[in-house]
């Protein structure tokens, strides 16, 4: 017997549920996350979001469909195998981008909390009064 079809269905199913539900998990913890960086332009912040939510099931989803290749399984422990190996391989990529992410918005709100902690100096102080 071939097992397949099955892995297909698990996988696409599996696929799916944990692509929306990390998806809609993002948006709303990236929302808050955004605010700060965005303070002066809650509507960026609110934008950004969107924007990277779309980007994020693209990716994902153009690398689920990547990963559904598979083998032919003859027994149920390879339909198995062949299931945890391409679930695996996707929820660490997909980790691996969650966090390239998070430092990539970590470098960008430390420079805006740097900018706006500068003070300015005083004419009088730059030329030596």
């Amino acid at each position: 017997m071939d097992y397949l079809i099955e892995v297909y269905a698990v996988y696409g199913i599996t696929s799916l549920l944990l692509t929306v539900w990390l998806a809609r998990a993002l948006f709303k913890n990236g929302a808050i996350f955004l605010d700060g960086i965005f303070a002066d332009s809650p509507k960026m912040a609110e934008a950004v979001n969107r924007l990277l939510v779309i980007g994020f099931y693209l990716v994902n989803f153009g690398y689920a469909c990547l990963l559904l290749k598979a083998e032919r399984s003859a027994t149920v422990i390879q339909a198995i195998e062949t299931l945890a190996q391409k679930l695996g391989l996707l929820l660490l990529s997909l980790a691996g981008m969650h966090f390239a992410n998070l430092y990539i918005f970590h470098r960008i709100r430390r420079r805006a909390q740097l900018t706006s902690m500068a003070v300015p100096v005083p004419p009088q102080a730059y030329m030596g009064r």
